[in-house]
Order: C-alpha cells, then structure tokens, then sequence
C-alpha cells in the first residue's frame, strides 16, 4: 500500500436548514473550500483530480434516487470515475476509508471524498422514523424501534453494570457544547451547565433533549493524495500545508443488526479476541476484568459495542499504536447521544470498561484552555470532540464522518484559528489524532488513524 495524505478539507455551514441551496450546492460550498485552501481554483483542481466518492445515508430525504451522481455532475467530475457509499451513521467514516483505498491501492493519485445530508425536508418525526429504518424492519421497529429508545435502553444498563450516572453523562453534553461556541461551522453555539441539561426536556430516560444530536443540513469534504497526487498538485501551483497529515491506520467493524442476536462471550475469549494491548499486558487490568465476569458481565451485552472496539484495535495496530489514551492528542468521535460518547470512551480504550463513566467527569477529555464552569479533578490527556462533536455540531449523516476528517486534518495543520477565525480549540502541538463513524447500535464502526509527519 502506499503512503496517503489529508492535504485538504472543506466544511459548509450545519444548520437545522439551508432553504438557500440544493444538496449539490451545499456539498459545492465544503468543495469550493478544500480546493481554495490548497489555493488552486475549480478549473486546474478539476483536471487533475482522478475520481471521487461519495457519501449519503438516505434517499428519502432527498426524495432523489443516485443523488450522488448528481453532485458529482454539478461538481464538474463527470465523466471520471466515482461511487456511492452507504453505512447509516458511519457512512462519512466508510467514505473516507474508501478514498483512502483508492490511493493507497494505486488506483488513483488524487481523490476527493465528500458527503453531505438535507435533512430538513421532512417533519422531525419523519426523519426519526427515516433513521429508525436502519433497524430491523421485521423485528425491532414494529415495537417501537427509534434510536433515542435504543440508546436509552442501552446506558440504562451501563448504569446498572457500572454504576454510570446521569450527571456523568451530563458532563460529555457541557464539554461539546461549550467547545462548539467557539466553532462557527457548528450548528448549536450555546454554553450550559449541568444542571440545564438535566432539566431539558426528557426523551427517553436519562436522556434529555440536550443528551442527543440533532438533524441537520450540511456537507464536508476532504482531499486525499498519493505522494505522485502531491507532486501534480504542487507542479500546478497548489500551496500544501506543512507538515503533510498522513493517515497511518483504519480499521473497521462490524455486529449484528439486532441486539438480541450478539453473542455473550466468556472472559478467556475476551482478552484473547477484545483486550487491546494495553489491556493484555496489565495484570491488574486481567484482574479487573476477571472480578468483572466473576460478577456477571456480558460482553458485549447492550453496553458496549463489539464493532468500535474492533475497529480500533485494527487501526491501532495498524499505526503501531498500543496505549492510546497516551498515544491520541485528541479524538473525533461519534457522539449521537452522550451516552454513545461514554461507551466509545471504552471501546476505543481510553479507559476500562465500565469506567466511561468517571472518565466523562474526571477533566482527561476535556481541552486545557475553555472555561466549562466545571470542577474538573483530573487534566487533559486526550481532547475529546474538540469541535464539539454531533451533539452540537449537528448530524448530517453522510456528512458527519467526513466533517470529522476536516477538523482532524486543521488540528494536525495547526491551522484552527485560520478555519475559525478562534484558535481557543487548537489543541496544542497536535501530532496524532483519531476519528471514529458509528453506525446503528453499533453495526457499522469505523477508527482512522491520521498523524502529522515530522
């Protein structure tokens, strides 16, 4: 495989509607901006970029069947090669690895990788029951199969297991939030306390209103090159950051739509096929872990998705990584619900399992310089959504994963306070960073690993 760089990216505007423009206008706006901030203009970038893909989740919002070979038209890229990706909630993270295949496998040297979601279109009732399709039509969604239950259902049993509370939850909902007021692409720019979000208004128990992301309209997209893509950009005049961001590791997972059909595995067979690294080579971990199943724990029950933890372990492996709470300058990742942010804290082994909870309230995910209004015991040791996440950035599916890719690559570039106008999110002397898609109840999980050289 050969080496492939993030050399750009490009976010609109997420906003509960863009009335202004179509969908391929709105993917246009985060294109536009890739290919100025390499300085090239449409008509030189068009003639050397090699294909695309494209990521959206749903038809129906678009109410437009191969909406995507209609944005690769108004993009100009037709008749060069490009397709569509679709995975629910990790669409963005699928479409970004597929790009990232497409170099590293020869076949292209330069690619563009864009997603977008028009949300608005629909009653919000509407678009829940549209998300609510990407459950089991035959068993799960007849008896009440949208997600906000799904989730609650879900953190209802950490809290059993683990004894996570609903103020720790709160704490993950004050963080994204706060760090979006500084993030003028975000949707919901807003400061809150704890004590609003649990006064929200109640979804599903524990989770409130402010617990939950929001649909949105929006689009991202990011340029990935080989080494040759480098050079044909810079021979043309583009002007590539430096230092380059690489990405060093990807990996996937994946799990069974339906929950009742996951397997409960027995300790041995967790740390054999689950422990990361870390995890294996600490007796006192195998220890927490043995009292845990001592005690009744099923893996990955309707607590933990199997999916995440396997598509971290695989990317980790991938960029050599082996103790990623100490290896991760920050992480971008999939924060439907503050509860998915608590559960992907252990699966992507920042902490045990069962420690989310006090990981979310302890200070180690939160940026060193933002004023949360928090008592916060611990300092920072990996930033987590330092854009603020879905939770306030909003959720346009086919969107999502790639918007995450964006900021990734301006935090490695040290470029923040260009993109935003506000570096208050920079996370300082960032060398390595992750971003994580997440799909379902976990059925789709992606983790991609992406470094600056030097």
């Amino acid at each position: 495989m050969r080496p492939v760089y993030a050399v750009s990216g490009g976010v609109s505007k997420f906003a509960k509607a863009r009335p202004d423009k179509t969908f391929q206008a709105v993917v246009k706006e985060a294109y536009d901006y890739a290919i100025a901030d390499i300085g090239l203009d449409f008509e030189a970038f068009t003639r050397l970029v090699d294909g695309s893909v494209a990521s959206y989740f749903s038809d129906h919002f678009t109410r437009q069947l191969m909406a995507g070979i209609m944005t690769q038209d108004y993009l100009g890229l037709i008749p060069k090669p490009g397709h569509r990706v679709e995975g629910g909630g990790a669409t963005g993270g699928l479409c970004f690895q597929e790009a990232w295949k497409s170099v590293a496998s020869g076949h292209m040297d330069i690619c563009l990788a864009y997603g977008f979601e028009t949300m608005s279109h629909v009653e919000t009732w509407k678009g829940n029951e549209f998300i609510a399709l990407a459950s089991d039509v035959s068993f799960d969604y007849p008896v009440g199969g949208f997600y906000s239950g799904y989730y609650a259902m879900m953190v209802t049993r950490h809290m059993k297991e683990f004894g996570t509370t609903p103020e720790q939850l709160a704490h993950v909902s004050v963080k994204n939030h706060i760090n979006a007021y500084h993030n003028p692409y975000a949707q919901k720019r807003n400061r809150y306390t704890i004590e609003d979000i649990r006064n929200a208004p109640m979804v599903a128990w524990p989770l409130t209103r402010l617990d939950i992301c929001v649909m949105s309209d929006g689009a991202a997209a990011t340029i990935l090159v080989s080494e040759e893509g480098l050079k044909k950009l810079e021979a043309a005049g583009a002007k590539v950051a430096r230092p380059l961001v690489k990405v060093t590791g990807i990996g996937r997972g994946t799990d069974a739509m339906r929950m009742s059909d996951r397997p409960h595995v027995d300790y041995e067979t967790f740390m054999k096929d689950y422990a990361t690294p870390e995890e294996k080579d600490s007796a006192e971990t195998s220890a927490y872990y043995k009292k845990l199943w001592e005690h009744g724990t099923r893996y990955p029950g309707i607590h933990s998705f199997r999916a995440g933890r396997t598509a971290g372990n695989m990317a980790y492996k991938m960029a050599g990584i082996e103790h990623p709470l100490e290896e991760l300058d920050f992480v971008e990742l999939h924060d439907a619900y503050t509860s998915s942010e608590i559960q992907t804290y252990e699966d992507m082994g920042l902490c045990r399992y069962g420690e989310g909870g006090p990981f979310a309230a302890s200070g180690k995910a939160f940026l060193p310089n933002v004023d949360y209004g928090l008592d916060l015991p611990e300092k920072t040791k990996c930033a987590v959504n330092p854009s603020g996440g879905l939770i306030a950035c909003g959720h346009p599916v086919g969107a999502t994963g790639l918007m995450q890719a964006v900021f990734a690559i301006w935090q490695l570039q040290g470029t923040i306070n260009k993109h935003f106008n506000d570096g208050t999110l920079q996370v300082k002397d960032a060398r390595r960073g992750a971003i994580h898609s997440h799909a379902g109840t976990g059925t789709y999980v992606t983790v991609s690993i992406l470094e600056r050289e030097g």
